[in-house]
């Protein structure tokens, strides 16, 4: 550990294995009951809409706007104690003095990717849960009273806690959703909490650091963005924009710079923990940018990073299931002429939730795709030795493979998307669907033209492009082709490059399916007003929007407040609630926040909203 390393996180209450071992068995009962049951709770496709809500207008409002009939309710906002049995529960401060030690007993800062796992004991699974989600990064300027002057290594023990996960129980009371606290399986995960390295690059040297010098236990996670949730009851996240936490000097080589690490990082972090300083640390920036996993239900438990997923730019992991019950795992990278790759497990699923998985995420082969011009794709299999991944090229074995997934992508052939960041599939159709948010260098000088994945030059509004496995999700080839390609009708440019069949929208990011098949599209469009997105100036704030795969149908169902991101939704069991968060709301223009979501006043907090109809039926119909 370096010498100004990060202070422990707050103590936890013993683990109370008897009642883990009961819970986790009816929690992995629950979700392959739930699974199981998802072809006969999904309507039949057919050409009338499935949308059954009246659709919201543009909004440039500083509030949550749903349709008429529903009703939206903040929970959790940043700052929030998250309930931690056994230890204090900090109130949140107005003036952001929570202290560090504090701070990692809330609400981390800027929620993100969420899921919500229903507790066995809950009436109808759908009544009591645990709420897990991401803290993707932090605004200095709102978390300390004085922002980053004087920059002190208090304020970096502050910004590493509101970093990385947070684990809440919340319960139906009454017609409101409340968070329990205190709450036995209520968790804080942060930058500098312990993870166990998992997997092929597991003990690798480009791994190994002063600190922990066999390469297998990793100081926190970071960037944390996209979420996914296991059918053995886990929460898999990724880390996103790791690199710039890094402060590679003017000598960076070509390593680090095909990774975009910067001369010097956005955080500062490395002015007081010298782990992130990659000049006289170098590995410690391979130590991230993998998928983690987490056992919501174990409070104790230590989380891994799966190494055998390949290394990126991750927004998330999602996990479909083949016919002989193996898990694949798709994921994307969140930058421009990044890939889409994905994960075929070596083995079956076994029953009785995380503990029998544990490992099953270490075990298989990576695959990373090519879109042929035809509609067709195939998957290319990142296995060390074959084709151009020899030690000739760079790649001295199975471990140097993944911690260079994008170099080894490259030499495969693969397909430079633009930025495919969140998934969602559908396994009733054996749909997926990757939203690809925006590429304005798509076509520029020096840089990847247009391609038929990739139809737009200068990208600014994105799209969902979708496929269908040739059989089973293993498979090595598929068909695909655009669900939708975003715009705003009235800018004629985007008009000529494909029509909105309903809503205008542009840069979809989160994406969900809901228990009726219907995808749910979330955007994080630039908000501000500054001339060079006068394109996005008719779409107002971020939104979220629902579409009918079969008819190609968007609607927009809820907008955000000012300067937000919409991100992170995610259903009970019965369809009848949704959880949605909030993302910095208010973000700064020219320095200034121009929000005071949802308190009215003070500091804008990103948030929870649970998203119900008055009547009580299902979310959407």
């Amino acid at each position: 550990m370096p010498p100004s390393s990060p202070a422990p996180e707050a103590t936890l209450p013993p683990c109370d294995t008897t009642r883990r071992t009961v819970l986790q068995g009816g929690l992995g009962a629950t979700l392959s009951a739930l699974l199981a049951s998802s072809s006969a709770y999904s309507a039949p496709r057919k050409a009338a809409s499935r949308l059954g809500f009246k659709g919201v207008p543009v909004s440039r409002a500083d509030t949550v706007v749903v349709p008429e009939g529903y009703i939206a309710t903040v929970i959790a906002p940043w700052g929030e104690p998250v309930g931690i049995a056994g230890s204090p529960l900090p109130a949140w401060r107005p003036d952001a003095s929570n202290s560090a030690e504090e701070q990692a007993l809330q609400m981390g800062m800027h929620h993100d990717g969420m899921q919500f796992y229903p507790l066995a004991d809950s009436p109808s699974n759908a009544a009591r849960g645990l709420l897990v989600m991401n803290h993707e990064y932090t605004d200095e300027g709102l978390l300390h009273p004085d922002g980053m002057l004087p920059w002190t290594a208090e304020k970096v023990r502050k910004s590493q806690a509101s970093h990385g996960i947070s684990v809440i129980e919340v319960a139906l009371h009454e017609g409101r959703w409340e968070v329990v606290r205190p709450s036995p399986y209520a968790r804080r995960i942060t930058a500098t909490t312990p993870f166990d390295v998992t997997g092929p690059a597991a003990g690798h040297p480009l791994l190994r650091t002063a600190a922990d010098p066999a390469g297998r236990t990793v100081l926190g996670t970071l960037a944390n963005c996209g979420s996914g949730r296991t059918p053995w009851g886990t929460y898999l996240s990724g880390e996103e924009n790791f690199q710039y936490y890094f402060s590679g000097g003017p000598q960076r080589d070509a390593h680090q710079r095909r990774w975009s690490m910067p001369a010097k990082s956005w955080t500062q972090w490395d002015a007081h923990d010298e782990r992130f300083d990659a000049t006289r640390h170098p590995n410690e920036f391979n130590r991230f940018g993998w998928i983690v996993e987490v056992d919501p239900q174990d409070p104790c438990g230590t989380p891994a990073k799966r190494t055998a997923l390949g290394r990126g730019s991750h927004e998330g992991a999602w996990v479909a299931t083949t016919r002989d019950g193996r898990a694949v795992v798709y994921t994307g990278e969140d930058a421009r002429f990044e890939c889409i790759y994905k994960f075929v497990s070596r083995d079956a699923i076994r029953p009785g939730g995380a503990g029998p998985n544990r490992s099953l995420l270490d075990h298989g082969t990576l695959y990373v795709a090519r879109f042929d011009a035809d509609g067709r794709g195939h998957w290319l299999p990142l296995v060390h030795g074959q084709g151009p991944l020899t030690p000739d090229n760079g790649f001295a074995d199975p471990g140097e493979v993944l911690v260079k997934t994008r170099q080894a992508s490259e030499l495969l052939g693969a397909t430079p998307m633009d930025r495919p960041e969140w998934f969602a599939i559908d396994p009733v159709r054996g749909e997926v669907f990757c939203s690809l948010t925006s590429n304005g260098d798509r076509g520029q000088l020096g840089k990847p033209g247009v391609d038929a994945a990739n139809p737009r030059a200068h990208n600014v509004m994105g799209g969902v492009i979708r496929w269908r496995e040739d059989g089973d999700f293993d498979a090595r080839s598929f068909r695909w082709n655009h669900l939708v390609m975003a715009g705003d009708p009235t800018n004629a440019r985007a008009e000529a490059q494909g029509r909105v069949r309903g809503d205008a929208f542009g840069c979809p990011d989160g994406l969900v399916i809901d228990p009726r098949g219907v995808l749910w599209i979330q955007t994080d469009a630039p908000t501000s007003t500054a001339p060079e997105y006068r394109e996005f100036a008719g779409l107002g704030n971020n939104q979220m929007l629902a579409c009918d795969p079969a008819t190609g149908e968007v609607r927009r169902f809820l907008t955000g407040p000012v300067g937000c991101e919409v991100t992170g939704a995610t259903f009970t069991p019965d369809g009848r609630t949704m959880f949605v968060n909030i993302q910095h709301p208010g973000e700064p223009v020219a320095g200034k926040w121009r929000s005071t979501w949802p308190d009215g006043e003070g500091r804008p907090r990103s948030a929870t909203v649970v998203v119900r109809r008055r009547d009580g039926g299902v979310v959407g119909s």
